[in-house]
């Protein structure tokens, strides 16, 4: 990312579709087109793992670090490849276009995959390609399928209480498993295989139009997931496997008691002493998937925010040193370091600063938090960018401009906004004024979030950090995406040396 470009911030279940949820198919395509046609660089995404509905959907709370979120899978595309019929696609769930209707989309959307998977297993089409899709992704396709699948059996029950054979995984427990459940397993592996093939099928469309995808990686995963299962002796567990300890950030911008993730903690020394192989593992496969890495949280590769188990808020913390110079000399020695994304937001310490200049890791800047200090001085504003930066208009985790302007917004903050425009300026005005301060900016990267450049306000709100409902749920409607939009971002994109 060392060239001038720029770029839309569009999860996939944003897009729009007639099922309910955005997905991999026909609007997936046609959202590259426009942005090749706005001449952009970069299409980020959320990350992609499967969600939870006990988790109020959130991308960044997943059963799997590896594994596809088969809710993505286009029913379109399944027609396309003979495992769902015409009169199968037609029956469309009742939904609101402008939300995800998680409850109706699920068992809907479960329900016609299982009908591609029997007719899978009856035809045995594709059963080449998917043999050696699951050979290639056996190390965490298997464990992944049984853990979904014991899961199911006993009606979503976490691991930690499972009886004691599945859950300390007794080998003759997990054959009894295997066999009772060969099919049920099958079909999980056979619903990732049909999400990688729709997903690469769409990087490769993206990335021949010049496209480059940005993908985002949580650094924490679930405790009720396949990979602590699997992974146990890599996590703080007492002797019961339970967490000791939890993540969470202390009190910041978005909470006054901080948040409480409730991720089990990396056993760091354990991870030094193995490598950090299960790490370069999971890195290797998500850079596969996306062409830049988002590093979620990076500041917890410094030192982590270790809060006791049994707390009820995060205040009662502690943080603690993690091995970062060894871990990022060991995973750069795999991986380039310009495919990778520091998000170093909130108090930011000097040394997370030092291990991303030691290591030349682009970090963030958010424009719309740039007016609550000096203006002279707040590194979050255009005249204080450096080159090697991404910077955004706000990110998934805060208002839409707009919202935070009519509801957010301090009179000071409106002050200083408007002395840095040098004009006033309306709430409907501000998201293109703002879009053009970071496209002039130096910073070789801008990324838009959706809402923003179509100028929505707090109802299009993607996320609202401690909050439990309501989230990840907005859409974009087919006919708000329109040429003016395309028209504008080109401009913007030409005037100031994006496009080249």
């Amino acid at each position: 990312m060392k060239n001038r470009g720029s770029g839309i911030l569009l999860h996939i279940t944003s897009l729009p579709s007639p099922y309910g949820i955005g997905d991999l198919g026909p609007w997936a395509y046609r959202f590259a087109d426009f942005l090749s046609e706005a001449k952009q660089k970069y299409w980020q995404v959320l990350p992609l793992n499967p969600t939870d509905q006990g988790r109020c959907n959130s991308p960044y709370s997943s059963p799997s670090a590896f594994a596809g979120n088969p809710h993505l899978i286009s029913p379109e595309l399944l027609f396309e490849s003979g495992f769902l019929t015409r009169e199968e696609i037609i029956k469309t769930p009742a939904c609101s276009q402008k939300r995800c209707d998680y409850p109706s989309v699920i068992p809907y959307k479960n329900h016609l995959l299982h009908r591609a998977y029997e007719r899978f297993k009856t035809s045995n089409r594709e059963r080449d390609a998917f043999d050696d899709f699951f050979l290639k992704n056996r190390p965490w396709l298997e464990d992944f399928a049984l853990f979904i699948v014991i899961k199911h059996h006993l009606r979503g029950k976490a691991w930690g209480d499972w009886d004691q054979g599945l859950r300390d995984r007794d080998p003759r427990h997990i054959e009894e498993v295997r066999k009772h459940y060969h099919d049920a397993i099958e079909q999980e592996e056979f619903l990732q295989y049909l999400f990688f093939k729709q997903w690469f099928s769409l990087k490769k469309y993206c990335n021949e139009k010049g496209l480059k995808l940005i993908g985002d990686i949580p650094i924490y995963i679930n405790y009720d997931s396949a990979d602590v299962w699997t992974n146990t002796d890599l996590f703080k567990l007492d002797g019961e496997k339970r967490p000791l300890c939890v993540a969470g950030v202390p009190p910041d911008y978005f909470s006054k008691t901080g948040q409480l993730w409730g991720n089990p903690i990396y056993c760091w020394d354990i991870l030094q002493k193995k490598g950090y192989q299960w790490w370069i593992e999971r890195m290797g496969h998500n850079l596969r998937l996306f062409d830049f890495l988002r590093l979620d949280h990076f500041r917890g590769f410094i030192a982590y925010w270790e809060v006791p188990a049994l707390e009820k808020t995060a205040i009662q913390g502690q943080w603690v040193e993690a091995p970062a110079h060894d871990f990022f000399t060991v995973l750069l020695q795999k991986f380039p370091a310009d495919s990778l994304i520091a998000e170093d937001l909130g108090v930011i310490t000097q040394d997370v600063k030092e291990v991303m200049y030691r290591f030349g890791l682009p970090g963030m800047r958010i424009l719309q938090f740039a007016f609550d200090g000096d203006l002279a001085t707040h590194p979050y504003l255009p005249h204080n960018f450096v080159p090697n930066c991404i910077v955004y208009t706000g990110t998934h985790d805060n208002n839409t401009l707009k919202g935070w302007f009519e509801k957010e917004a301090k009179p000071e903050d409106k002050q200083r906004l408007f002395r840095y425009l040098g004009k006033n300026v309306l709430s409907n005005e501000l998201p293109k004024d703002m879009i053009r301060l970071l496209m002039m900016s130096i910073a070789n990267t801008v990324i838009i979030p959706m809402q923003d450049l179509l100028g929505l306000g707090e109802e299009a709100r993607m996320n609202r950090p401690s909050t439990a409902r309501g989230n990840w749920e907005w859409r974009l409607t087919p006919d708000q995406l329109t040429s003016s939009h395309k028209e504008m971002l080109l401009e913007f994109t030409s005037i100031y040396g994006r496009a080249l």
